[in-house]
C-alpha cells in the first residue's frame, strides 16, 4: 500500500506542477525517480517532523499541494500543535501520509504503534481523515486528493494486503457497502474490512446474516446516508485497528445517540483496549493478541448476540 501511495504521488506530480513531495528521514532510495526527474519539487528532510509541517504550510500558501510522508506516530503525536495551527487553522491543502497506521510497526513497540491517530486527528477542525483497505483504494484516494481543498490525514497500512476493492467505486465521504446491511451489521475501516469480510462469510455458514459497511473516509462522514443504510439494524459492530475510544466506534456511537428514533440500536465497539500494547511481534500476531483478527471478532459478535436474545 505504501509503495502504491508513493508511486501514485509521483505519477500525479508528473502531470501537475503544483504537486510537491516532502519526506522525513525515509531513506535514500525512497522515490528516487521523483528526485531524479522532478528535483525542484522533491524534499527529503532529516528527523524534523515538526519542521516539515511548517515547511509544507509555507509551500501550500504559495499555491502548491504538498504531500508529506513519515511515520504516523511522529506525525500525529509529535506534530499535533503544528498540524492544528499551521495547517488546520489556515485550512491548507496539505496531505499528511502516516506510515504504519495501527500496529503495523509491531516489532518496534508502543512508541511506533499509531493506535490513537484517528482520535487525535478527529479533534481538529477542517482536516479530513482516511483509512483505506488496499492498494487499489489507495490509488483512487490519491487521484481524488489532487483537488481536495482541505488538509488530509491518510493512514497507511503495512502493504501486501489482499485486493478487495477492485470493483468498488471510490468517492471521498461515501461509504462502501460490501454486504447489504442487515439486523446485524459490521462497520469497519482500513484493513480491518478484510478481516470483517472473513467474519461475514463465516457467519453466513452458520445461517447468520450480517451486513458490512466499509468506511474509508472517517471525516467528512455523511451522517444522513449512513443512518438511512442502517435503519433496519438492531446490532451494529464497529471494528478498527485503533483504540476503541475516539475512533470509528466513537464516531458511530455519537451519530446514533444524537439521532432521533435510533436509540434502540445497540452499538458494540470492537477495537484495541485503551492500554499501551505490551507485546512485540508481527502485525498478524498482534491482531490475534489484541483480539481484532477475524476469529476473535466473530467470537465477540456471537457472544454479544447470545446475551441479547
Amino acid at each position: 500500500m505504501r509503495n502504491e501511495c508513493l508511486n501514485s504521488i509521483f505519477r500525479i506530480a508528473k502531470n501537475n506542477k503544483k504537486i510537491v513531495f516532502i519526506g522525513s528521514d525515509l531513506g535514500a532510495g525512497v522515490l528516487s525517480q521523483f528526485k531524479k526527474q522532478i528535483p525542484s519539487r522533491f524534499f527529503m528532510e532529516g528527523i524534523s517532523e515538526q519542521h516539515i509541517i511548517g515547511m509544507a504550510a509555507g509551500i501550500a500558501k504559495e499555491g502548491f499541494v504538498p504531500y508529506v510522508n513519515t511515520i504516523a506516530t511522529f506525525l500525529t503525536r509529535r506534530c499535533f500543535e503544528q498540524i492544528a495551527i499551521d495547517l488546520c487553522l489556515h485550512n491548507l491543502p496539505v496531505r499528511l501520509i502516516g506510515n504504519g497506521g495501527g500496529v503495523v510497526y509491531a516489532p518496534l513497540g508502543p512508541t511506533h504503534q499509531a493506535v490513537e491517530d484517528i482520535a487525535i486527528m478527529r479533534t481538529l477542525p477542517n482536516i479530513s481523515i482516511f483509512a483505506v483497505s488496499d492498494k487499489v483504494e489507495m490509488k483512487n484516494l490519491i487521484d481524488a486528493s489532487i483537488n481536495w481543498p482541505h488538509p488530509m490525514y491518510i493512514r497507511l497500512a503495512r502493504g501486501g494486503d489482499e485486493i478487495i476493492s477492485k470493483n468498488k467505486k471510490f468517492k471521498i465521504g461515501k461509504n462502501i457497502i460490501y454486504y447489504k446491511p442487515e439486523k446485524i451489521t459490521i462497520v469497519s475501516t482500513g484493513v480491518m474490512t478484510q478481516e470483517c469480510i472473513r467474519v461475514v462469510k463465516s457467519l453466513k455458514k452458520k445461517n447468520i446474516k450480517c451486513g458490512l459497511i466499509h468506511v474509508h473516509t472517517i471525516k467528512p462522514f455523511n451522517k444522513k446516508i449512513f443512518l438511512k443504510s442502517i435503519v433496519n439494524a438492531t446490532h451494529i459492530f464497529t471494528v478498527e485497528e485503533h483504540f476503541s475510544t475516539g475512533g470509528l466506534g466513537s464516531l458511530v456511537s455519537e451519530i446514533i445517540s444524537e439521532s432521533n428514533g435510533f436509540y434502540k440500536k445497540k452499538v458494540v465497539r470492537l477495537g484495541i483496549e485503551n492500554k499501551f500494547v505490551n507485546k512485540y511481534g508481527t502485525q498478524k500476531e498482534l491482531f490475534s493478541y489484541l483480539k481484532i483478527d477475524a476469529d476473535n471478532i466473530e467470537k465477540k459478535i456471537l457472544k454479544e448476540l447470545s446475551t441479547s436474545v
